[in-house]
């Protein structure tokens, strides 16, 4: 009987070969294991001829090719069988939740787990669950203190519950990690509460330079993910469509990629260095530019920034917006940006990172020659009344009937059926209750 018996924690292989790190990953995000280099699958002892070449390369997977860093968890040695020499892998149960290799991110493909004598790929939820769980509270958001006192979360905890989950009242805030070291709210909290000090502005210029500006938005002052709503609503109604319906089936054409410029909103809250200043969203004549402070999160590297690594500033931000299914975990956000557009249209600063979407030229031709505005979008199959409202609430979906009636000059009664009627033609839909709840534009 052979002496090497592969199982769930021992992998035998007859040489080195690139897998090893897929090996190693697996090892750690399940109970641990050995790899034995040098023996063949039937339990064959043939040995390691370069082995300095063979310890090079290991040590290269345990320090560059794996995230987190497992330098702990993995040890390498020199083994005698027959007078051969193995090198034996050594790899405890990792320290972290969940392990990947660098070059896939956090995705089914670079997250794989030993089971048997296999490794496989880990599904998106067992992903999703460890990656939140990974997450150290320890961060500045949680220990700096907010500027208001008097916080309320209504509206998020009108989002909890409608992503299914049930917090009860008395535990909420320290769930969330709503409060510092001291029982104080803290940053986070402020950014979360239904009103605080924090701005969130969108500016319009006029030209491809900041020297004249044609309008300016403040979606702040509230719930950063209600901030966040009205700013996707916003840009939504900005992407003007031209369509082509010479061919069939017909082909749409839209001012920028809306699933880039969304992904770099949300790279942009997420990460952004809250202590200095908010992000600052701008749009100009032939771009949208994206402004976020702080630069990379520290040890974080320009290529793996393009890779999709994920190493997020503020993790529990992180975790709540994953929690409401805002963001992923696989890192994938920076990577379709630049395969649609580039590196190039980012510029990457110690203290901040601007991401510049440009425009399609052939929407803005269209534009120039038919001598439309950007909003023309919102507008199409909307009555002027319809209309008003869709642009206030675009502005505060917290707008009641009354204060909406007050504002346009009509009653009550007439928003109430012009709600109905623009929930019919699916522009609108109403989140939570009646009591509580508010309208937010979809489309």
């Amino acid at each position: 009987m052979p002496k090497y018996i592969e199982s769930e924690t021992l992998e035998l292989k007859e040489k080195y070969t690139d897998v090893i790190c897929k090996e190693i990953v697996s090892f750690l995000n399940a109970t641990g294991g050995t790899i034995v280099i040098g023996v063949k699958d039937d339990g064959t002892v043939v040995g390691v001829d370069k082995i300095d070449k063979t310890f090079k390369k290991i040590s290269e997977i345990i320090t560059t090719q794996i995230e987190p860093n497992p330098q702990d968890e993995v040890s390498s040695e020199l083994r005698f069988e027959d007078g051969k020499t193995l090198i034996v892998v050594n790899v405890s149960k990792g320290i972290q939740h969940i392990y990947c290799q660098k070059k896939y991110g956090f995705s089914s493909v670079g997250c794989t787990i030993r089971v048997g004598t296999t490794c496989r790929e880990m599904t998106s939820e067992q992903i999703r669950i460890r990656y939140e769980n990974k997450f150290v509270d320890s961060e500045y958001m949680l220990k700096k203190r907010a500027t208001m006192s008097d916080l309320s979360f209504k509206e998020l905890k009108i989002y909890y519950s409608e992503k299914g989950y049930h917090l009860d009242d008395s535990n909420f805030e320290a769930n969330l990690n709503l409060k510092n070291q001291n029982g104080e709210y803290n940053l986070l909290a402020e950014l979360l509460a239904d009103r605080n000090n924090i701005p969130l502005i969108f500016v319009k210029f006029k030209g491809s330079d900041k020297a004249t500006i044609s309008e300016r938005s403040d979606y702040g002052y509230r719930c950063i993910i209600t901030s966040y709503e009205k700013i996707k609503n916003r840009l939504q109604a900005e992407n003007i469509c031209i369509s082509d319906t010479t061919v069939r089936p017909r082909h749409d054409t839209y001012l920028f990629d809306y699933d880039c410029v969304n992904e770099a909103i949300l790279n942009a809250l997420v990460h952004n260095d809250w202590t200095i200043t908010e992000p600052q969203i701008s749009m100009f004549d032939n771009r949208l530019e994206i402004l976020s402070h702080g630069g990379l999160p520290s040890g974080m590297t320009k290529k793996q920034f393009f890779d999709g690594i994920s190493k997020p500033r503020n993790t529990t931000l992180m975790r709540i917006f994953l929690n409401m299914g805002l963001t992923e975990h696989t890192g994938h956000g920076i990577p379709i940006i630049v395969k649609k557009y580039g590196e190039e249209v980012f510029e990457i600063e110690d203290n901040y990172i601007r991401c510049t979407i440009p425009f399609d030229d052939a929407v803005l031709d269209k534009i120039k020659n038919a001598n439309v505005g950007l909003n023309v979008g919102l507008n199409v199959g909307l009555n002027k009344t319809e209309k008003k409202v869709v642009s206030l609430l675009i502005e505060d979906s917290a707008y009641t009937s009354e204060e909406l009636a007050a504002k346009i000059g009509l009653t009550k009664r007439t928003i109430e059926r012009t709600f109905i009627s623009l929930q019919n033609k699916k522009v609108i839909e109403r989140i939570g209750s009646k009591r509580d709840g508010r309208w937010i534009v979809i489309k």
